[in-house]
């Protein structure tokens, strides 16, 4: 069955920087995107970025374009989200994701959630 396991939260302050690590098992990842979500305190859950395993193409939302990068290693089976110029606004918990369009849905796997805690 499929797994992902996020490490590398942790506290932070405010300018900082910390790489989350996501370790992919149990599935053929080369089909899948695969994505880092956030969830703050008071706010929906969002996409922070997302980078597909076969050409490596990436998006980011806008409020972290600049700062952060998502990136993968194939032979790891791992997704990275570097995150640099941390702000307190990125304080969330962390989900790596990895998800396939079948039947005009997504279906999505999830981690169990790394915490980002940036002071201000």
């Amino acid at each position: 069955q499929v797994q992902l396991v996020e490490s590398g939260g942790g506290l932070v302050q405010a300018g900082g920087s910390l790489r989350l690590s996501c370790a992919c098992s149990g599935g053929t990842f080369s089909v899948y995107h695969m994505g880092w979500f956030r969830r703050a305190p008071g706010k929906e859950r969002e996409l922070v970025a997302a980078i597909t395993w076969t050409d490596g193409n990436t998006k980011y939302v806008d409020s972290v374009k600049g700062r952060f990068a998502i990136s993968k290693d194939n032979a790891k089976n791992t997704v990275y989200l570097q995150m640099n110029s941390l702000d307190a606004e990125d304080t969330a918990v962390y989900y790596c994701n990895a998800g396939r369009f079948i039947d005009l849905d997504w279906t999505n796997y999830w981690g169990q959630g790394t915490q980002v805690t940036v002071s201000s």
